[in-house]
């Protein structure tokens, strides 16, 4: 393993060709001046190739005796010579600096490589500089396999925490601190809202039953029609006896299906036939375009199918394409943004931005209502004190928008609540909008 005493303070002189042999000889006289200084172990200087500009280049490397007097070379000899050849040429000279240290390489393995088997870099330590990947080369274990994929979930110091904590509890800080350029310390925004938004939907919306239905028992099979129309005939006798005047001549009428049995009156009952007619007049009103799409026969057959599972593909279908329209929403939202604040002079993206975190936000609340009403069902917690956190965390997600809206555009309380009901206002339409376009995509995939 190789060492040096200090670190090597470097300075690249770009020098015009008229005053190359004045510049070298101020130089030379700084390299032997400070020479004499106790933090200097050594001074070289040597030529390199001219830059794109024609300018020639010199290099003054400054090996000093340790870090500890770093600091004072720099503020004291090491930036004399820049100040004087400034004041003395001008733009003439160009002086760039900075610090190098010399490689510490730990002893490698005899089949191990100093380069980085990812992309190639030379090694300086554990990780590479270039790339990020860990130095060593033999297989990885099976725990460290699994340490790698559920590591941020248990460590308090990563990203994920120090991204979730604030996301929570400080309406704007997120974007705020993005905008500023500190976004290293956080998960990647759009990352971090798939990552919410498909929790939030497997959450609400996986039914272990129905997806692994191989894993369960079958249920028990549906009430006999003869079953079911003798509780038909008990409910009428009870409520005959009651004085309610039914007529008992009901079979025609009663619908079995995988919830039981249904029973409507005679008067009421509407026929198979009859419920899926479409009058072709109420469609002369819509425009060319969706008027060559919504056919009276489309229609008719989009009302049959659904009739036949009372919705069930409907709903599936629906749930599938809530996600893809929340994502329509997103750009549709940073508009509106963009309107709002019309001299703010940011980017459109920092507009959208601002509501991927909102609506990462959004999601997390969400997946935490419904964990929370779940576990109170499971440990008998009062059902009012369930919905009332439900009440009160939804409230919350309201305050945090204003809150959100104060933080990162900076305005005052007043003409920020104007906004924020604007907004507010956009958001409810054009949320409606998403979602009909959702169902309508939903109904038609059937």
């Amino acid at each position: 393993m190789t060492s040096h005493s200090g670190p090597i303070y470097e300075v690249n002189f770009f020098v015009a060709p008229d005053i190359a042999d004045e510049c070298e000889h101020r130089i030379e006289e700084h390299a032997r001046r400070v020479l004499l200084d106790p933090a200097v172990a050594d001074c070289t200087i040597f030529a390199r190739d001219n830059d794109d500009q024609g300018r020639l280049r010199r290099v003054c490397l400054h090996n000093l005796t340790g870090d500890d007097v770093l600091d004072d070379f720099i503020d004291g000899p090491g930036s004399e010579l820049e100040a004087q050849l400034a004041a003395e040429f001008g733009e003439l000279v160009e002086v760039h600096s900075r610090v190098l240290r010399e490689d510490q390489l730990t002893e490698l393995l005899p089949e191990a490589s100093p380069n980085c088997l990812n992309c190639g870099a030379r090694l300086r330590g554990q990780y590479c500089g270039t790339c990020g990947q860990r130095s060593r080369s033999r297989l990885i274990s099976l725990w460290e396999l699994i340490s790698d994929a559920f590591g941020d979930l248990f460590e308090l110091d990563s990203r994920l925490w120090q991204t979730l904590v604030p996301l929570m509890i400080r309406p704007g800080r997120l974007t705020h601190d993005y905008l500023q350029g500190r976004r290293a310390r956080y998960m990647p925004p759009f990352r971090m809202y798939l990552v919410l938004s498909l929790l939030f939907f497997v959450i609400a919306f996986f039914d272990p039953q129905e997806e692994l239905g191989l894993l369960f028992e079958p249920e028990p099979a549906p009430v006999a029609e003869e079953e079911a129309a003798e509780q038909v005939q008990e409910v009428v006798v009870e409520l005959d006896e009651q004085g309610i005047d039914i007529d008992e001549d009901l079979s025609g009428n009663l619908q079995i299906d995988e919830n039981g049995f249904r029973l409507t009156l005679d008067e009421d009952y509407v026929g198979e036939d009859e419920a899926c007619n479409v009058d072709a007049s109420d469609l002369e009103e819509l425009p060319a375009w969706l008027s060559r799409r919504l056919t009276v026969e489309r229609l008719q057959r989009v009302c049959e199918r659904t009739r036949l599972d009372n919705g069930q593909m409907l709903k599936d279908n629906l749930v599938d394409n809530i996600p893809a329209a929340l994502i329509v929403l997103l750009p549709l939202m940073a508009f509106v943004l963009k309107a709002l604040y019309p001299l703010s002079k940011r980017y459109y993206v920092e507009h959208l931005l601002f509501f991927v975190h909102f609506h990462a936000f959004f999601f997390l609340i969400l997946t935490l209502q419904i964990l929370f009403y779940g576990l109170s069902e499971m440990i008998s917690i009062p059902e009012e004190i369930a919905i009332l956190a439900i009440v009160v965390t939804s409230f919350y997600i309201a305050i945090y928008l204003f809150v959100a809206m104060r933080r990162v555009y900076g305005q005052g309380r007043i003409i920020t609540f104007l906004k924020y009901i604007a907004l507010v206002t956009a958001y409810s339409m054009g949320f409606a909008f998403t979602m009909l376009g959702a169902l309508a995509i939903a109904a038609f995939s059937i």
